[in-house]
């Protein structure tokens, strides 16, 4: 029997070498080999080729995501930011006179950065259209939804700024949350004006106001008024330069921008506008504002917030820089009114009581101590005085404004045997004279403070330096003003007396002073003297160990109030419930936590008077 060929692989054929049907079998082994390739090809490019193709169509989509994820805020308090990766290690700058290193521009909007877990990583983010807008409508920034992934179950977003945030919990950094980070500026926006120092005032040289860092010539004391030290004819005006030199001596300073706690910008902004008040048309009022704000937008810094963590600092009131219409006769320029601007904090030595973006820094006074000592020095000494006037003025009459209420007040003071009036006039004047109005400030109980050209003036902050406890007919000459630096409780410093109550003649200030017993006035002076290092300007080239000065105080009121935006950001809020700019000047009298404000006692004092009407939009020339 014959045996019957057992079916076998392709090797076993092969080695037979049968001749017998062996075209069938070449067509088999053909067909097998080309099977087995293409298993092979299957298995390498399929299977193994999936996670990696998985991996970069999720990259993929996820980059285009980030570049197509922005939307436009339409409430100018909500702040989603557009992402910037910190590349720049932290740097902490010690010279005084290094300069920073400058920042290669980069995208103003650039990516988001986003962090996620491994196992979220496959999962897909839909798109959002590409909104674009230009550097002139800042004020309402187009800036990116922060892009929320599932970490361990939890939703995880991130912001810009986290990094920054981050640093407060660094206890061991004693610069944690209070890094700043200074703009490298062109030198036209700051430098080259004092060079050109004879064109900063129609009225005045002000060069010699900006020798000694902005501080001005020495003051001698001949009279035994000041002490021996730290005494300096200071121009009203020149917080500008004074308030940049103070900052290069900031201990925190950094130019890593991604764990700055705010971003300040050297811009003399008072010097700038003070060339042009007079005699000038609105082009060139305008030219140095706008082309600040051209170099802003094209930061990469700017895109963090859109600006609402930039600072600068003008040193004269509000409505030099609040040129509400283009008209050649309006007044100042439209710093303020800019929409990149709006977004920004500017520290004026007066803001608007309407306003959102303005803040009140005290005017410079005469003192700028170099050392604790000096300080101290001086408070103990306004402790010992006698004083013998209970009250004094020193000003010159407004008689071509009906409103004040300055020639009762040189009535009363005349009239009255504990009154002292120091009067002035244009031209010499003992007004003019430092020593002599610090003289009869320190032999006075109380200082008249009433309204200047515009609310405020440079002698209330001469009155507190001399222990001599400030007299106010109008809220907003410093209680709704200088909230970062003066107390809420008004009355624990101040006597506050309606402009109204001397206009119809129903108060004696004399009478109504008398009133304060003995033990009440101790305690109100002490205040008073205990407040003159929050509203002095140290030296500039010197810094004070243990005392907070004005600088330090508004440096540190900024950092509160971005780092504040920045987690009402995280939490999807603004910084206000319904804010109205016309009630301005409430939101900084709240209490913590508290989020809208409702009717006020000074309600009448903050009428928003109609264009043209509006007495503090005059000039501000105070003597």
């Amino acid at each position: 029997m014959r045996r019957r060929v057992a079916a076998s692989g392709p090797t076993e054929q092969m080695d037979k070498g049968a001749g017998k049907n062996h075209q069938n079998r070449l067509c088999f082994l053909v067909t097998l080999s080309a099977f087995f390739w293409i298993l092979l090809l299957y298995f390498h490019f399929i299977v193994l080729g999936t996670n990696n193709v998985s991996e970069s169509n999720q990259l993929e989509t996820s980059i285009k995501n980030s570049e197509s994820s922005f939307v436009h805020l339409t409430n100018d308090d909500h702040l989603a930011e557009p992402r910037k990766e910190a590349t720049q290690p932290s740097t902490f700058r010690e010279s005084t006179d290094s300069q920073f290193k400058p920042v290669n521009p980069e995208p103003t909007n650039p990516e988001p950065v986003v962090h996620a877990s491994p196992q979220s990583q496959s999962k897909p983010i839909n798109p959002e259209p590409i909104v674009h807008q230009s550097p002139e409508s800042q004020s309402n920034p187009v800036i990116p939804e922060p892009i929320s992934q599932e970490s361990a179950g939890h939703e995880v977003k991130s912001f810009p700024f986290m990094k920054a945030l981050e640093t407060i919990e660094n206890k061991s950094d004693p610069c944690g949350g209070r890094y700043i980070y200074v703009h490298d500026l062109p030198s036209r926006f700051n430098e080259d004006m004092l060079k050109d120092c004879k064109s900063l005032s129609l009225w005045t040289n002000m060069c010699k106001y900006t020798a000694n860092a902005g501080l001005g010539p020495p003051l001698a004391n001949t009279e035994g008024v000041f002490s021996n030290t730290g005494w300096y004819t200071t121009n009203q005006f020149a917080v500008d330069v004074i308030f940049n030199n103070r900052m290069k001596q900031y201990e925190c300073l950094t130019n890593d921008s991604s764990i700055a706690a705010a971003i300040f910008v050297p811009f003399y902004a008072g010097f700038d506008i003070a060339r042009y008040l007079w005699g000038y048309n609105i082009s060139m009022r305008d030219a140095a504002s706008l082309d600040l704000v051209n170099w802003l937008t094209k930061r990469p810094e700017w895109g963090i917030m859109g600006g609402k963590d930039h600072f600068l600092v003008a040193g004269r009131i509000t409505w030099d820089f609040r040129r509400g219409s283009d008209e050649e006769s309006d007044w100042g320029s439209k710093l303020l009114f800019l929409p990149a601007t709006k977004n920004m904090s500017m520290l004026v030595v007066e803001s608007s009581p309407w306003g959102a973006n303005d803040f009140a820094i005290p005017y410079p006074t005469y003192f700028h101590p170099s050392k604790d000592a000096e300080v101290f020095n001086w408070q103990n000494r306004m402790r010992k005085l006698e004083r013998k006037w209970l009250f004094s003025f020193a000003g010159a009459p407004r008689p071509g404004d009906p409103l004040s209420i300055r020639g009762q007040l040189m009535e009363q003071c005349r009239n009255s045997e504990v009154g002292k009036l120091l009067e002035c006039d244009f031209g010499e004047s003992k007004c003019h004279s430092p020593s002599s109005i610090m003289q009869m400030f320190q032999t006075s109980i109380f200082c008249l403070q009433p309204q200047g050209d515009s609310y405020t003036r440079r002698s209330a902050f001469d009155s507190i330096l001399a222990g001599c406890i400030p007299v106010f007919f109008h809220p907003g000459s410093a209680y709704t003003q200088y909230t970062w630096h003066l107390p809420k409780n008004y009355s624990s410093y101040s006597v506050f007396i309606p402009e109204d109550d001397i206009r119809k003649r129903n108060v004696s200030i004399e009478e109504r002073l008398k009133q304060i017993s003995p033990e009440q006035i101790k305690e109100m002076r002490e205040t008073v003297i205990n407040l003159i290092p929050r509203v002095i300007y140290a030296d500039p080239r010197s810094k004070l160990a243990t005392l907070k000065d004005s600088f330090d105080v508004a440096v540190q009121s900024i950092i509160d109030r971005v780092t504040r935006l920045r987690r009402l950001t995280i939490e999807g809020l603004p910084e206000y419930d319904n804010f109205v700019e016309q009630n301005g000047w409430k939101y900084a009298l709240l209490d913590e936590g508290q989020r809208s404000v409702g009717p006020h006692e000074w309600d009448p004092f903050f009428s928003k008077p109609k264009n043209g009407d509006d007495r503090s939009r005059k000039k501000f020339m105070e003597e």
